[in-house]
C-alpha cells in the first residue's frame, strides 16, 4: 500500500486528477506506533519524534502543526506530503523507528479530513505570502522573517508535489522565486542576524560590530576559487564553474571545503572577538574602522603557540606578509582558517601540535594562492577550489580521526595496560618531531603516522568491538608503565633528600653523644660523608628506571635522547663504583677535623681521592643550585632555541616542547622557597629527636644481643645482630619519616593559609552585627570597587565617612535587585524584603535612607529618649540622638516623610497652610535652640500610635470609598489635634491664624478642619514611602535578627566583606572582557516532575516530604499547600513552624502575584529543583550573568546621561534593546546536552522528560544556548551508516530552533572519557577572550555576579608585569551541608579545600591547577593548546586536573581569587561520597603513571616540586604508608610474639626499647584518627566566622564522629589508588546527586566495602587478636594501650563506619529485612546477564576484574602479598599444647596435613551433597555419619593421647582461616591455571565459605545493637543533628510517619 501511495502518478490521467485520486482513496494501517506522552501537546510529538534517517521531514510537519488552527486542510496536505517522503526516502522502513514513525503518521492521516481542491493551497500560499512576508519586511524581527521564509519554502514545496506543474499560476510562481532568493539571508541566527534584513536589531547597530564586519567582508583582490567539475555528459569537455563568496570565511571554506555551519560559527565568533577587543578604551565617536593593533593583537595570541611550534622544530613559519599586501585582511585570513580548522576538528582538538601542522601546510597554500599561485617544489599551478563542504573533513580530519579510533579499540574499553596502544599524548607528541613533515600535504596514506597502527584487512567473521591484529606503532616520548616506581622515577630528588637525610640522622644518632653537635667530630663526619655513595647508588636507580620504562617508547625516540639515557646510566654507575673504592681508600688515614680542614688549604694535592671524587660528583649539583638562583636566566636557557644552548641543556634538562622555562620570578622563589625551608627543618627535627634517636639505644642493645632461643622453627639460627627485631622495630618508623611531610604540610598550610587569608580582609563582615556597624561604608565600598568611575571623576582611594548621594543611587539599583533575587528565591520573606531594600525615592528628604532594617527600633528609642529627658537643653537632646549614627537619619527621614505624605493628601489650601505653620515652627525652633521649650515630649508616645494607626489604613485596601476616607479622616485629624493641642506649646495660636486668614468665616463654621483629602495621587513611589514610614515607626527590636534565613545572612554578608578585599576596579561594560559559560550535562536531573516529588520510597518517603522538613524556613508551615495534578488533589499539613507563614507560600499565595494552580505546581517544582542538584538550578544560576550585564549597562547610562546633562530620548524598551545586545556581545551560555538527541526521540518517560525541561529552559532564557551530538542514520553507497553531528540550538516559537550543524568525522565520545569529550564537541560554540567552566552540580548568586568584570580584568596585561594569568581560580560555597551531619562533614572539608588547600596552592606554592570547579580560562590560550581538559580513556579519569597540569607546561601561570564566589553541590550520602572518593583516588593513580607528573615533577624546581607532591599523588600516596604503616607495625610485632624473639628480649633488661618504639609511633597515631585533616576546617571556619564558632563546630564534629568518617575515608582513598598503580581498574564511577538520605541495604554496604575496608578490618582485628593473646608483656604499658586504641578505633571505623551513617542502620526490622535480603543474594547462582546486585557470584567474578587484565608483575605481587597469611598458622602451630614445644619443621608440616584433610573432607561434602544428594540420599546421609563419627574418633585421640586442649581448638581456628584466605587469594590470582585443572569451582566454594564467615562477623554486633531501640534513637539524632537543632524530626522522615492528618492519596 506505501509504495504506490501519494505524489503525481505516471498512468496517463489528466493532471488534475491526480490530487484527488492520491489523497482521496481510502487507507489502511498496520499497528500504531505506541506514542504515549499524556502530558504533552500531541501536535508536538510528529514533528518532534521524526527518527533520525528521516530528519529532513520534521520542518514539513512542524508547519503543518503551525498552521493547523488556520487551515486544517492545508495541515493535511502537509502531513501527507511528509509521509510521501519518509517513504521515497526509507522504501523498506529499515531505518531505526521508520516503520513505527510511518504507521503512525498514517494513523493520524486517517483521522484528518482530506482536501481534494488544488487550488486551496495556492490560494493559502498566496494569502500567506501577503499577509507575513510582504507586510513584516522592515517590521518583523529577523528571528521572525526567517520562521516564515522557511514556512513559505516548505509551503511551496508541498505545492509542488500535490499541484501539476501546468495548474500553478503565475503569481504563485512569482512568490516562490521571491522567497528562494531571500531565503537564505534569513536563516536562524545565534547571536549576530549577519544576513538578515526585517527589522534592525540593536546589537547589529554596535559600531564595534559593523567595523568587525567591515572587515571581515573585505574580500578585495581575494581571487575567485575554480572547481573543476566533470560534467554528466561525457562528450562535454570540463568546465570551470565559479562560486561567489561574502566574506573571508567563505572564501576560505570554497577553497579547502570547510563545512557550512562551521564557517557560519565561526564567522560570528571572529566577529564578536574583533569587535570586544576592539572597542576596548575607545572613543565611540568617529569609530569606522578596526585598530591595527586589534588584529596585531589576536595574532598574537592565536599563533603564540604555532610560532613557538616552527621556532621548536626550526622550521620557517608560513604567516607570512609580503611587501605591498593588505595585513590586516591577511591576518584575518590566516586567523579565519585557524578558526575554520579547530572548528572542524573535533576529536583532533585535543592534539594542538596536529592542528599546527595542518594549519602550516594550509597558510602556505594560502599565501601561494594568493602571492605565487604555484607549489614550491613541482611550480605546479594551485588548482583552488575544493570539489565540496566536506573536503577538508574527509581529507584531513577523518584519516587522523581513524587512527585514534583504532588505537582507542586496542585500549580494550580501558583494560589493556596504556603501554600497548597509543593515547592523545602519544599522537600529538608525533608533530613535536620534525619527522612529522613526513606527511607531506595532502597527506600520505602510506606515511607512517597511519600505516602499522592497526589492521592490515579485516577479518570477515571479526567483530566491530574486536581488537584486529597488527603491528603496533610504539609509544611517543613517554610509556605510562603500571608500577609504584613511577613516584620514585618522577619525584627523585625528593625520595634522594628524605633518604639521605635519613641516612644522616641515623649516623649522627649513633654516635657516642647522640647530639648534632656530634657531626663536628671526625669520625661522625667521615661517616657522614658516605651519603654520596647513597646519592649515587639512587642516581644508579634513576638512570636505570628511566631506560626500563621508557624501553617501549625507543623507536619513536631522536639517536641523542638515547644516548643520554645511556650515558646516565653509564656515568652514575661509574660513580657507584668509584665512590665506594674512593671511600674505602680514604677511611684507612683518619684525621681530626680540624686539621681536616686546614690540611685541605695547606696540603690539597695530598687530600685523598674521595674529596677530589665528591668535589667533581657535587660541581653539577653547584651549578643547579646557582641556577636555582637565578631562575630568569634558567628560563632564558631552556626555552631557547639556539643549538649552542640546546647542547648545552642536553645533559641537565633534554629538549622537550613542554616544560621549557616553568620557573617563578625572584619573590614568588623566596616565598615558597622560605615554606618548605621551615617545614623542612621542624621535620627533621621532629624526626630526629622524636623517632630516630629514642631508637637508637634500644637498638645496639638488640644488636649486641646473643644466644637467643626460637619458639618456632627457625631456618636461620646462626644469624647475628638479630637483623629481624631490628627490622621489625625500625620498619614503622622508617615509614613514618617518609609519610610524616604530609603532616607537617598540613600543619603549615594551615598556618600560612590563615595568614595570608587575614591579610586579605576575609571574615572582617561574618555577622550581621558586624554588617550593620560597617553599612555605611558598602555603598562608596561598592561605588569605589564594582562600578567604573563616571566620566570626569577620580577614583577614591579611601574610604570616608562622607556618603555620596550618587554612589547611594546606584549603590541602591544593585542591592535592590539582590534583595528581590533572594525573594525570588524564597530566601526571604516580603517583611524581610521591605525592611532590606534601599528606598528609590531618596531625592525627597534631606538625609540619605538607609535600609529599614539598619533603622530597626530608632524611632521608638528615639521617642523614648525624647519623653524622658530631663534636660533643659536643645543641644544636649540632639547629641544623645546623634550619638547612635543611625538614629539621626531615622528621626529626621520619619519627620520629612510624615511631613510629605500629610502634606501630599490634603487638598484645602488652608488646611496646608496649617501644616506648612507647624512645620515652620519646628523648623525655627530646632534653629534657635529653643525646641524643648516649645513643644513638650510627653505627647510623642501617643502621637506615635496615632501615626501608626493612620499609615495602616493608608496602605490597607478599601473597599467602600468613602468609609476609607472617612477613616483617613478622622485619624489625622486626631494627629493635628494631638500637635496642635498635646505637643506644640502654642499649638492653638497656628490654629486661631488659619481661622483668621481664611476669609470665609461663615464657611469654617459649617465645615471641619482635614476634611478635604485627594487619594488620587496613590503611585508606587508614594506606597513605598508610606511602607518605608510604618516600618521606620513600628519595626522594634526584631529587625535586629533580618534576615531569618542563615543563607540569606551568609550571601549578604560575604558580599559587603568582598568589597573590602583587594579586586580590580570595574572597567566599563565595553571594555571588559567576554566570556562564556560551558556546562556539561549528561543524563542528570534538569527538574523534578509531580510524580518524582510525590513518589514514595520503601519508608513512604517523598522527596517533597523530606525538603519541607529540611528546609523549615522557606516552606509553607501551618498551610495547607494544594498539589493539583493530573487526577486528584493532594492535601499536606507541615508540622513544624506553625506560628507564621513561610517564604514560599507567602509568594504563590500573594493575590497580588496571580498564580493559577498549574503555577502554583510549576512553581513547586522549582523550588524542589532549586534545593537539589539539578541543571534547572545551575542554568538559573548563570543567567545571573546575564541579569548583572543589563543592570550595568542601566547604570553607565545613566552615568552617562548625569554627566553630559542631558537624558537621550531613546524609549526604556529601546535602551534596554541596547543594554541586551551589549550582554549578548560580552556573555555566551552553552550547556552541551550531549544526549539531548536521543532523549527528544526516547520512549523512555524520564528522557521525554528531561529533553522537555530542558526546552523549557531554552524558552525561558532565550539566550542560553544548548549543544549536543545528533545521531543520525544516512544511507551511504546504498548502506545505511551513523553519522554524527555537533548542533547547537536556541529556544524559539515553543520549540527548539537548530542554529549550527557541523558534521563529524565519527562518534566522539568514543575516542576519549564522556565529560571533556562532551565539553569539546561544545566548545566551538563558545564565544569570547575567557571560558568560565561550570560543573552541573553548581550554582551562581546574583549580587556575585556583578563582580565577574572585576575577576576578567585578572586577564588584564600589565597588571601582573608581562606575565598574566592563564587560569582563574575561584571559591566555592558547598551548598548540601544542611542534609545530614555526613554532608555537613564534607561540606566543610570541601569548603577548606577551596578556600584555604587552594589558597595556599597558588600563593605561595605557585602549584594551584584545575580541579573542575568554576575556573576561569584564558580562553584562547586554551584552545591552541589542547582545550579546557584532557580525555585520553582511563589515564585522564581526572580530566579536569590534567587542564591545570598541561596550562603549567605550557607556560601558564593560576591564580586563585577568594573575593568572588560560586556555589557547589557534594554527595550527602555515605556510599555517594565513598564512590566519589573511590573516583578520585582512581584519577591519583592514573595521574601517577602519567606523562604530565613525570614532567611537572622533573622540571618543576626542587622546592615547587616538594608542594606539587605533597599535594597531588603524594598525598594518597600517604595515605596508602599511613595504612601500611600499621601492617608493617603490627606484622613485625606479630613475628617478635610467635617467634619468642619479644620474650628473650625483655627478659634482656631491654624494656625500654618497647616504650621508645611506641613514642615514635605516635606521631602517626594522630593521623589514623583523622584530626589532620580537621585542622584546616579549623582554621578556615575560625577565619571566616570566628574562633569561638570553629571550636564549637570542632568539638560537634567529633561528637557526631567525624573522626570514623575521614579514617573511613582513608581507607578507601588507600584502597582505590593502591589498586589502580598495581593492577588498573579505574573507571568512571557516577555518584547520583540526588537528595540521598535513605537506608542502604546490608548487601549493597557489603558489595561496595568488601575489598576495600571490610577484608582489611577483619585482618587487623586478626592481628590485634593474636598479637592480644601471645603479647601479654606489654599490657603494663599505658603508651602502648594508646597506640592500639588507635589502632582499633581504624578497625572499627572500616567495618562499621557504613553502618553508623547509614540512616535507619541499627532499626529492628531494617535489621531483619537486611539480613533476609544479604542471604537471598549470597544464595543466588551467577550467569550470563546476572548483576551483581542479583547474585554474589556474578559480584564476585566482578571484584576479580583487574585481576583478569593485570599483568604478570601484578600476579606476581598479588601473590607474594598474599603469602603474609601464612605467617599465622607458622607461628601459632608451634605454641599449641599439642606440639609440646617441639620446633622442628614436622610439626609445621604436619598442621598442613590437618588443614589439607579438613579442605578434602568439605569437598566430599559438597561433591556428595551434588551427587548422591537428590538420587541416594540413605548413602549420602551413610556418608555423613561415617565422615562425623570419623571425626570424633580423631579428636578423642588428639583430646586424650596427644593432649590437645580447647585452647588449642581456638588457636587452631586463628591459624588456619588466614591459610585459607591466602590459598583463596593465591587461586584468584592463578585463575586461568586452575581453571585449567578443573579446581576453580572449589575455590569459588571457599570464597563462599569465607564470604559467609565476614559477613556474619560483621553482622551480628550489628544486630545486637538493633535489639535496643535507644542505640537507633541515638544515631538518628548522631546523623541528623543539624536538621534537629532547626527543630526538625527526621525520625519520622526515615520512618515515613507522615502526620497522621496528612490524608493518603487516592489512587
Amino acid at each position: 500500500m506505501a509504495s504506490t501511495g501519494g505524489g503525481r502518478g505516471e498512468d496517463g490521467r489528466p493532471p488534475q486528477m491526480q490530487p484527488v485520486r492520491s489523497l482521496s482513496r481510502r487507507m489502511t494501517r498496520a499497528g500504531t506506533m505506541m506514542i504515549d506522552h499524556p502530558n504533552e501537546d500531541e501536535n508536538v510529538i510528529d514533528s518532534e519524534l521524526v527518527p533520525s534517517s528521516l530528519a529532513s521531514i520534521a520542518p514539513v510537519l512542524r508547519v503543518a502543526n503551525e498552521i493547523e488552527d488556520q487551515n486544517p486542510r492545508v495541515a493535511y496536505l502537509c502531513r501527507f506530503h511528509a509521509f510521501e517522503k519518509a517513504h521515497r526516502m526509507d522504501p523498506t522502513s529499515s531505518g531505526r523507528g521508520v516503520r513505527q514513525f510511518k504507521t503512525y503518521l498514517l494513523h493520524k492521516l486517517e483521522k484528518e479530513e482530506p482536501t481534494s481542491d488544488p487550488k486551496e493551497i495556492q490560494n493559502y500560499y498566496q494569502r500567506f505570502y501577503e499577509e507575513n512576508i510582504q507586510k513584516g519586511e522592515g517590521r518583523k524581527t529577523p528571528e521572525e522573517m526567517a520562521k516564515l521564509y522557511q514556512m513559505a519554502s516548505v509551503l511551496y514545496d508541498v505545492l509542488k508535489t500535490v499541484v501539476p506543474p501546468a495548474r500553478i499560476d503565475e503569481k504563485t510562481h512569482r512568490y516562490a522565486k521571491e522567497v528562494e532568493r531571500k531565503k537564505d539571508h534569513y536563516e536562524h541566527y545565534n547571536i549576530l542576524p549577519l544576513d538578515a534584513g526585517g527589522a534592525k536589531t540593536a546589537i547589529m547597530e554596535l559600531p564595534e560590530i559593523k567595523v568587525a564586519i567591515r572587515a571581515v567582508s573585505n574580500v578585495e583582490n581575494l581571487p575567485r576559487p575554480r572547481l573543476r567539475s566533470s560534467s554528466t555528459n561525457p562528450d562535454q569537455v570540463e568546465r570551470e564553474e565559479t562560486r561567489s563568496f561574502n566574506d573571508i570565511l567563505e572564501w576560505l571554506a570554497l577553497v579547502f571545503g570547510f563545512q557550512r555551519g562551521n564557517v557560519a560559527n565561526q564567522r560570528e565568533h571572529l566577529i564578536l572577538l574583533l569587535a570586544n577587543v576592539d572597542v576596548r578604551k575607545r572613543d565611540l565617536e568617529n569609530y569606522d574602522e578596526l585598530k591595527p593593533s586589534t588584529v596585531r593583537k589576536l595574532m598574537d595570541k592565536y599563533f603564540k603557540n604555532y610560532r613557538s611550534w616552527c621556532k621548536y622544530l626550526r622550521c620557517e613559519s608560513f604567516l607570512r606578509f609580503p611587501p605591498g599586501c593588505n595585513e590586516q585582511q591577511l591576518s584575518l585570513a590566516y586567523i579565519g582558517l585557524y578558526l575554520l580548522i579547530w572548528g572542524e576538528a573535533s576529536n583532533i582538538r585535543f592534539m594542538p601540535e596536529c592542528l599546527c601542522y595542518i594549519f602550516h601546510k594550509m597558510a602556505d597554500e594560502v599565501h601561494g594562492i594568493l602571492f605565487s599561485n604555484v607549489y614550491p617544489v613541482t611550480g605546479d599551478t594551485y588548482e583552488a577550489g575544493a570539489p565540496d563542504d566536506e573536503a577538508f573533513l574527509r581529507n584531513v580530519i577523518t584519516p587522523i580521526y581513524q587512527v585514534l579510533r583504532k588505537e582507542v579499540r586496542r585500549n580494550k574499553m580501558g583494560k589493556a595496560s596504556h603501554s600497548k596502544w597509543r593515547n592523545y599524548d602519544d599522537l600529538n607528541e608525533y608533530f613535536w618531531d620534525k619527522r612529522c613533515f613526513r606527511l607531506g600535504w595532502p597527506m600520505k596514506p602510506e606515511a607512517d603516522f597511519f600505516i602499522h597502527t592497526d589492521e592490515i584487512a579485516q577479518h570477515p567473521n571479526e567483530r566491530r568491538d574486536q581488537v584486529p591484529h597488527g603491528k603496533r606503532k610504539p609509544k611517543t616520548n613517554f610509556v605510562e608503565a603500571r608500577t609504584f616506581w613511577n613516584l620514585y622515577r618522577s619525584f627523585d630528588r625528593m625520595w634522594m633528600f628524605l633518604v639521605l637525610s635519613l641516612q644522616t640522622m641515623m649516623i649522627v644518632a649513633w654516635s657516642p653523644s647522640g647530639s648534632i653537635l656530634a657531626i663536628f667530630e671526625e669520625d661522625v663526619f667521615l661517616n657522614v660523608l658516605t651519603i654520596f655513595i647513597t646519592s649515587a647508588f639512587l642516581n644508579l636507580l634513576q638512570a636505570t628506571l628511566d631506560i626500563i620504562l621508557s624501553f617501549g617508547a625507543w623507536k619513536s625516540l631522536k639517536f641523542s635522547q638515547i644516548l643520554r639515557f645511556i650515558t646516565k646510566f653509564l656515568m652514575a654507575a661509574m660513580w657507584a663504583i668509584i665512590l665506594p673504592i674512593a671511600y674505602s681508600k680514604s677511611v684507612q688515614n683518619p684525621t681530626g677535623l680540624i686539621k681536616f680542614f686546614s690540611s685541605w688549604v695547606q696540603s690539597w694535592p695530598h687530600q685523598t681521592l674521595y674529596n677530589y671524587a665528591i668535589a667533581l660528583y657535587v660541581l653539577p649539583n653547584i651549578l643547579a643550585a646557582v641556577f636555582f638562583l637565578l631562575p630568569p636566566l634558567r628560563r632564558i636557557m631552556e626555552r631557547s632555541n639556539m643549538r649552542i644552548v640546546t647542547l648545552i641543556m642536553w645533559w641537565a634538562q633534554p629538549k622537550l616542547y613542554v616544560g621549557r622555562g616553568m620557573h617563578e620570578e625572584m619573590f614568588a622563589l623566596f616565598k615558597y622557597t622560605f615554606f618548605w625551608v621551615m617545614l623542612l627543618l621542624s621535620k627533621l627535627a621532629f624526626s630526629f629527636y622524636v623517632e630516630i634517636l629514642p631508637l637508637v639505644k634500644p637498638t645496639k642493645l638488640i644488636w649486641d644481643m646473643s644466644g637467643v632461643n626460637y619458639q618456632w622453627h627457625e631456618f636461620f639460627p646462626n644469624a647475628t645482630h638479630n637483623i629481624g627485631v631490628i627490622i621489625s622495630i625500625w620498619g614503622p618508623i622508617v615509614l613514618v619519616y617518609f609519610m610524616d611531610t604530609q603532616i607537617w604540610y598540613a600543619i603549615f598550610s594551615t598556618i600560612f593559609g590563615g595568614i595570608y587569608g587575614a591579610f586579605s580582609h576575609l571574615g572582617e563582615i561574618r555577622t550581621l552585627g558586624m554588617l550593620r556597624s560597617r553599612f555605611r561604608f558598602v555603598p562608596s565600598a561598592f561605588c569605589s570597587k564594582l562600578t567604573p568611575s563616571p566620566p570626569g571623576r577620580a577614583k577614591r582611594k579611601h574610604l570616608d565617612e562622607q556618603v555620596d548621594e550618587n554612589d547611594i543611587a546606584r549603590f541602591s539599583q544593585m542591592w535592590n535587585k539582590f534583595i528581590y533575587t533572594m525573594r525570588d528565591e524564597d530566601l526571604i520573606s516580603d517583611r524581610e524584603r521591605d525592611l532590606l531594600l534601599v528606598p528609590s525615592s531618596s531625592g525627597d528628604v534631606t538625609v540619605v535612607q538607609w535600609p529599614p532594617f539598619l533603622l530597626a527600633s530608632k524611632i521608638p528609642i528615639a521617642l523614648d529618649m525624647a519623653k524622658d529627658f530631663k534636660g533643659k537643653e536643645d543641644a544636649e537632646l540632639f547629641k544623645k540622638i546623634k550619638s547612635e549614627y543611625y538614629m539621626y537619619y531615622a528621626v529626621v527621614e520619619a519627620y520629612e516623610s510624615m511631613r510629605d505624605v500629610i502634606y501630599g493628601l490634603l487638598e484645602d489650601e488652608s488646611d496646608k497652610r496649617i501644616v506648612r505653620e507647624i512645620c515652620f515652627e519646628i523648623d525655627d525652633s530646632i534653629q534657635q535652640h529653643r525646641f524643648l521649650t516649645a513643644f513638650r515630649m510627653t505627647g510623642m508616645p501617643l502621637l506615635s500610635d496615632k501615626l501608626e494607626k493612620f499609615l495602616k489604613i493608608l496602605l490597607s485596601d478599601y473597599g467602600e470609598d468613602e468609609t476609607y476616607k472617612s477613616q483617613i479622616i478622622n485619624v489625622l485629624q486626631d494627629i493635628i489635634e494631638i500637635i496642635t493641642q498635646d505637643v506644640m506649646v502654642k499649638g492653638h495660636e497656628i490654629l486661631e491664624r488659619a481661622h483668621y486668614q481664611s476669609g470665609d468665616i461663615e464657611n469654617e463654621k459649617k465645615e471641619q478642619r482635614f476634611e478635604k483629602i485627594n487619594l488620587g495621587g496613590q503611585n508606587d513611589s508614594w506606597r513605598e514611602k508610606v511602607v518605608r514610614l510604618l516600618l521606620l515607626v513600628t519595626v522594634k527590636e526584631s529587625a535586629i535578627n533580618i534576615p531569618q534565613n542563615l543563607e540569606a545572612r551568609r550571601r549578604m554578608t560575604f558580599f559587603a566583606n568582598s568589597l573590602f578585599m583587594n579586586m580590580p576596579d570595574a572597567p566599563r561594560v565595553r571594555d571588559m572582557l567576554s566570556f562564556s559559560v560551558l556546562t556539561p550535562y549528561y543524563k542528570e536531573d534538569v527538574l523534578y516532575s509531580e510524580e518524582e516529588l510525590n513518589k514514595e520510597n520503601e519508608d513512604g518517603i517523598s522527596i517533597l516530604f523530606y525538603l519541607q522538613r529540611i528546609y523549615p524556613g522557606e516552606l509553607p508551615s501551618g498551610v495547607f499547600v494544594r498539589l493539583y495534578n493530573k487526577f486528584e488533589v493532594y492535601r499536606m499539613k507541615m508540622i513544624c513552624y506553625t506560628e507564621e507563614w513561610s517564604n514560599f507560600s507567602e509568594r504563590v499565595n500573594d493575590p497580588k502575584r496571580i498564580f493559577s494552580e498549574k503555577d502554583k505546581t510549576d512553581q513547586l517544582r522549582e523550588w524542589v529543583s532549586y534545593r537539589g542538584q539539578t541543571l534547572s538550578r545551575t542554568v538559573r544560576g548563570m543567567m545571573y550573568y546575564r541579569m548583572a550585564l543589563e543592570l550595568q549597562c542601566f547604570q553607565e547610562y545613566t552615568e552617562y546621561a548625569a554627566h553630559s546633562g542631558y537624558l537621550p530620548s531613546a524609549s526604556y524598551d529601546e535602551f534596554m534593546n541596547r543594554a541586551r545586545a551589549l550582554a549578548d556581545l560580552k556573555f555566551t551560555y552553552v550547556v552541551s546536552c550531549q544526549v539531548y538527541g536521543n532523549q527528544k526521540k526516547s520512549s523512555d518517560g524520564r528522557d521525554r522528560s528531561c529533553y522537555n525541561n530542558i526546552l523549557q529552559l531554552m524558552l525561558k532564557y532565550p539566550s542560553l544556548r544548548v549543544a549536543y551530538i545528533d545521531e543520525r542514520e544516512e544511507t551511504i553507497n546504498k548502506k545505511s551508516q551513523k553519522v554524527f553531528y555537533s548542533v547547537l540550538l536556541k529556544g524559539c516559537n515553543k520549540l527548539d530552533e537548530e542554529i549550527y550543524r557541523i558534521k563529524l568525522p565519527g562518534n566522539p565520545t568514543e575516542i576519549g572519557e564522556g565529560k571533556p569529550e562532551n565539553q569539546n564537541h561544545a566548545i566551538i560554540f563558545t564565544r569570547g577572550e575567557a571560558l568560565q567552566t561550570i560543573d552541573m552540580n553548581q550554582d551562581n548568586y546574583f549580587e556575585e555576579t556583578f563582580k565577574m568584570r572585576n575577576v576578567l580584568q585578572e586577564f588584564d596585561e600589565g597588571r601582573r608585569g608581562k606575565r598574566n594569568p592563564t587560569i582563574l581560580g575561584l571559591r566555592e560555597h558547598i551548598f548540601t551541608g544542611s542534609v545530614s551531619s555526613l554532608a555537613w562533614f564534607m561540606s566543610n572539608q570541601e569548603t577548606s579545600f577551596v578556600t584555604i588547600g587552594q589558597r595556599v596552592l597558588a600563593n605561595p606554592l605557585r602549584v594551584r591547577f584545575h580541579y573542575g570547579h568554576p575556573d576561569i580560562f584564558d580562553r584562547i590560550f586554551h584552545i591552541t593548546r589542547g582545550g579546557i581538559s584532557k580525555a585520553s580513556k582511563i589515564i585522564n579519569l581526572s580530566e579536569d586536573i590534567f587542564a591545570g597540569y598541561n596550562s603549567t607546561l605550557r607556560g601558564g601561570y593560576i591564580t586563585h581569587h577568594e573575593y568572588i564566589q560560586a556555589g557547589k553541590g557534594r554527595d550527602v550520602g555515605m556510599n555517594q561520597v565513598s564512590v566519589f572518593e573511590a573516583k578520585v583516588a582512581n584519577g591519583n593513580g592514573e595521574q601517577t603513571l602519567s606523562r604530565d607528573v613525570y614532567r611537572l615533577g622533573r622540571r618543576f624546581d626542587f622546592y615547587r616540586m616538594l608542594s606539587f607532591y605533597f599535594t597531588t599523588v603524594g598525598f594518597y600516596f600517604s595515605s596508602m604508608i599511613t595504612v601500611l604503616t600499621v601492617y608493617v607495625f603490627l606484622y613485625g610485632r606479630l613475628y617478635l610474639v610467635l617467634s619468642g624473639l619479644e620474650k628473650e628480649i625483655l627478659q634482656s633488661a631491654t624494656v625500654h626499647q618497647s616504650k621508645a618504639l611506641e613514642e615514635a609511633l605516635a606521631a602517626q597515631s594522630v593521623f589514623q584518627l583523622g584530626f589532620l585533616m580537621v585542622l584546616p576546617m579549623v582554621m578556615e571556619i575560625g577565619l571566616e566566622k570566628g574562633f569561638r564558632k570553629a571550636l564549637g563546630d570542632f568539638i560537634i564534629m567529633q561528637l557526631q564522629l567525624a573522626s570514623v568518617f575521614f579514617t573511613f575515608q582513608l581507607g578507601t582513598k588507600a584502597h582505590y589508588f593502591g589498586r589502580t598503580i598495581l593492577h588498573g581498574g579505574s573507571k568512571y564511577r557516577a555518584t547520583g546527586r540526588g537528595f540521598v538520605v535513605f537506608h542502604a541495604k546490608f548487601a549493597d554496604n557489603y558489595r561496595l566495602y568488601s575489598r576495600s575496608h571490610f577484608v582489611k578490618g577483619l585482618e587487623l582485628v586478626m592481628l590485634l587478636i593474636v598479637y592480644q593473646v601471645y603479647g601479654n608483656s606489654y599490657r603494663s604499658s599505658s603508651l602502648y594501650i594508646y597506640i592500639t586504641f588507635s589502632m582499633w578505633f581504624l578497625v572499627t571505623s572500616w567495618l562499621f563506619a557504613p553502618f553508623i551513617f547509614n540512616p535507619s542502620g541499627f532499626e529492628w526490622q531494617k535489621t531483619v529485612d537486611d539480613w533476609t535480603d544479604w542471604k537471598r543474594w549470597m544464595g543466588n547462582r551467577g550467569g550470563i546477564g546476572i548483576v551483581v546486585e542479583k547474585s554474589w557470584e556474578s559480584w564476585w567474578e566482578s571484584e576479580q576484574e583487574h585481576l583478569k587484565h593485570t599483568n604478570l608483575r601484578g600476579r606476581v605481587l598479588e601473590i607474594l602479598l598474599a603469602l603474609r597469611f601464612l605467617l599465622y598458622q607458622y607461628g601459632i602451630v608451634y605454641h599449641l599444647n599439642v606440639a609440646h614445644r617441639d620446633t622442628t619443621i614436622l610439626v609445621y608440616g604436619l598442621s598442613w596435613g590437618v588443614l589439607l584433610a579438613v579442605l578434602l573432607v568439605l569437598k566430599m561434602v559438597s561433591m556428595g551433597r551434588r551427587k548422591f544428594g537428590t538420587d541416594f540420599q540413605v548413602m549420602f546421609r551413610i556418608l555423613k555419619a561415617l565422615l562425623f563419627l570419623g571425626f570424633l574418633s580423631v579428636m578423642t585421640v588428639l583430646f586424650v593421647v596427644c593432649g590437645l586442649t580447647i585452647a588449642d581448638v581456638c588457636a587452631s581456628f586463628l591459624a588456619f582461616l588466614p591459610t585459607g584466605w591466602a590459598i583463596l587469594l593465591i587461586g584468584q590470582a592463578l585463575r586461568g591455571v586452575l581453571k585449567g585443572l578443573g579446581f576453580w569451582d572449589s575455590i569459588k566454594e571457599l570464597g563462599r565459605a569465607y564470604e559467609y564467615i565476614m559477613g556474619l562477623s560483621i553482622f551480628t554486633p550489628i544486630a545486637v545493637l538493633s535489639w535496643f531501640p535507644f542505640v537507633s534513637e541515638f544515631q538518628t539524632r548522631l546523623l541528623f543533628n543539624q536538621a534537629f537543632s532547626r527543630g526538625l524530626q527526621i525520625s519520622m522522615i526515615l520512618a515515613g510517619k507522615k502526620d497522621k492528618e496528612t490524608p493518603a492519596p487516592s489512587k
